[in-house]
């Protein structure tokens, strides 16, 4: 539990300096991409709110972790991630479990996100209550993948290198492949030696998201995001309904009407 800890706290430490390194455009209507990574739980991928691409898939994760002495350590899980053409999202959020063991994940959290009525529902199974939140990510913003550039970064910190890894095809659709290199020198977060953090991913332009993502960091081990049994039909309208039995309690906070 020490170790988890420490890699946790290191994880929520190195993660704003990350994003100093690579911060965000300035244009309002652009956002970034980026998955992977911890902050409290492990993120996954970023799925967009697009009109007019529609699919429906399973993300398989696993997440690998080094024991101390040696030998790692792996969760997965299997999910289904669906959009429809009206840019609705439908998630499931399934607990990790130790890959290869016997025991069975199983279904947490269903989300259901609506960029046009901006609703955000985060419906526990256990307790059948559906958390209602803001939803902010709008149909009409440019979403493009984080990407890095090479070079020294800022007060002699370290140096980033930015690959491009050329095009493929990853389950009908074309994508194409990215690759950063992130070293940080000693010193920079309390490391003896240079710390190497790896990010790659295969871009697909026509949905929007990441079919293949994989994130290799010494603070938060390696995780990798892998696409499985897409199709890109428009998935059934009652995913995108609050499941039957489940009590809603409202936590959207109301809009500053500003003064004059």
């Amino acid at each position: 539990m020490r170790s988890a800890s420490a890699m946790l706290l290191a994880s929520v430490l190195l993660a704003p300096l990350l994003a100093a390194q690579n911060p965000p455009p300035h244009n309002n209507n652009v956002y970034v991409l980026r998955d992977g990574g911890t902050t409290g739980r492990m993120e996954s991928i970023t799925i967009p709110p697009i009109v007019g691409a529609p699919f429906s898939l399973t993300l398989i994760t696993e997440w690998s972790r080094s024991l101390s002495g040696s030998g790692t350590m792996t969760l997965t899980n299997q999910r289904p991630i669906m959009r429809d053409g009206k840019g609705r999202i439908y998630q499931e959020r399934w607990f990790l479990v130790p890959k290869g063991g016997t025991q069975k994940s199983e279904v947490e959290i269903v989300q259901i996100m609506d960029p046009v009525q901006h609703t955000w529902y985060n419906c526990a199974v256990r307790s059948k209550i559906c958390e209602l939140l803001n939803f902010n990510m709008r149909t009409d913003t440019v979403y493009k993948p984080s990407m890095g550039v090479s070079g020294p970064l800022p007060d002699g910190k370290g140096y980033r290198q930015h690959e491009e890894l050329g095009t493929s095809n990853t389950s009908g659709e074309d994508v194409t492949g990215y690759r950063d290199i992130l070293t940080l020198n000693p010193g920079v977060m309390g490391n003896d030696q240079p710390l190497v953090s790896t990010r790659e991913f295969w871009y697909s332009s026509h949905l929007g998201i990441n079919l293949i993502s994989k994130v290799d960091s010494p603070t938060s081990g390696k995780q990798v995001f892998t696409v499985d049994r897409l199709t890109t039909s428009e998935p059934d309208p009652k995913f995108f309904e609050i499941p039957e039995g489940y009590r809603i309690v409202d936590h959207r906070k109301p809009e500053s009407s500003g003064s004059n």
